[in-house]
């Protein structure tokens, strides 16, 4: 039976696009409490020493960002910023600014990095999905996505306003285990 003018692998095709959509939804939903509740903040003291650094990475620039000597972490020894932190989450968060301006998009440094996590969530949903059917098949694929988007040790994790490794450091494991078993099976 066609529904849309579509065949019956069509109709599938797109239920399974549209449930890991709603999928990706309640992810990122079920991680904007806070932001609902009270505003859109940021979390905690290493959320906040990362939101600063990038701060400074985007109105200064990655070779100053590199060499920063940041007086006021460690006081009172001070901290050479580039050599003691994992710059990924800020280089990725200043990538994202710096396209949404790009594309004349205005918005705030502070809600490009209290909103990533959640963002990314969503994102790690859809790889988990692609996972699971490497794995077994696109039911499996969508269970898995399904239970990633609410696991609670992962909202903990990646709740907005939490400005911290994890948000982005959950979904390239996930992404990298679903290519490297992708890269086994093919060959490539």
């Amino acid at each position: 039976m066609k529904v849309l003018g579509l065949s019956a692998v069509d109709q599938t095709r797109l239920l399974r696009i549209c449930i890991l959509g709603l999928i990706s939804i309640v992810a990122i939903g079920s991680r904007l409490y806070s932001v609902l509740r009270f505003e859109s903040v940021i979390h905690e003291f290493d959320p906040w020493f990362n939101y600063r650094t990038t701060k400074y990475l985007v109105h200064h620039g990655f070779e100053k960002f590199w060499n920063w000597f940041d007086e006021s972490a460690w006081y009172p020894l001070g901290r050479v910023v580039g050599g003691t932190l994992y710059p990924g989450i800020m280089v990725t968060s200043a990538a994202i600014y710096n396209a949404l301006h790009a594309l004349n998009i205005p918005v705030d440094i502070r809600n490009v990095c209290v909103f990533l996590a959640p963002g990314f969530s969503a994102l790690t949903a859809i790889a988990t999905y692609q996972l699971g059917k490497e794995v077994k098949n696109e039911t499996a694929g969508l269970l898995a996505a399904a239970f990633m988007g609410v696991a609670p040790g992962y909202i903990s994790r990646s709740v907005a306003g939490s400005y911290d490794n994890e948000g982005i450091a959950i979904f390239l494991l996930v992404l990298t285990f679903w290519l490297w078993l992708r890269a086994v099976r093919v060959g490539s």
